[in-house]
């Protein structure tokens, strides 16, 4: 993965950990500065890794599902294919509407069914269930963690867990 394509996809997670640390922010009064930008620096990191394995994720699912080995490269993002994912990021993150943030990410998920199809040889359809289980999968194990994360870190008295 070419460095281009890694601070592409550093800068959709850290618009995507905005989206998620500014609520959070708003809730602490009392949290300060660097412990904001400590939680966003470690969400971008995280969702740039989970941007970064949806290709991969997707290729193998569609391993799996066409029961033979794939004599095509690993799908990988490319710059084309990386820039409406940080467009989506910029444009649309939590904070400003979940429906519009939803929308794109289907936009870029069809940008990757086109390439898993025509890297992988299997039909649209077939390809684009691929993409949408693995990006459901990555994005619940990133949930999961969270919670799992919110339910071990200390809480000051009085705050609420979500």
């Amino acid at each position: 993965m070419s460095p281009v394509i890694v601070v592409l996809l550093l800068f959709a997670g850290l618009s995507e950990a905005v989206g998620r640390v500014l609520p959070v922010v708003a809730r602490r009064s009392g949290l300060s500065h660097t412990s904001a930008i400590g939680l966003m620096v470690s969400g971008a990191v995280v969702d740039g890794a989970v941007f970064a394995l949806w290709p991969l994720s997707a290729w193998t699912v569609a391993h799996l599902v066409a029961h033979a080995s794939l004599a095509a490269e690993v799908l990988v993002w490319t710059p084309g294919l990386v820039a409406p994912l940080l467009l989506s990021a910029v444009l649309a993150f939590p904070l400003l509407g979940p429906m519009l943030h939803t929308l794109l990410l289907v936009g870029v998920g069809a940008g990757l069914t086109g390439a898993l199809a025509a890297n992988a040889g299997l039909g649209w359809w077939v390809a684009a269930g691929c993409v949408a289980v693995a990006g459901a999968g990555l994005g619940l194990a990133v949930e999961a963690v969270r919670r799992l994360v919110a339910t071990i870190h200390p809480r000051r008295a009085g705050e609420s867990l979500t």
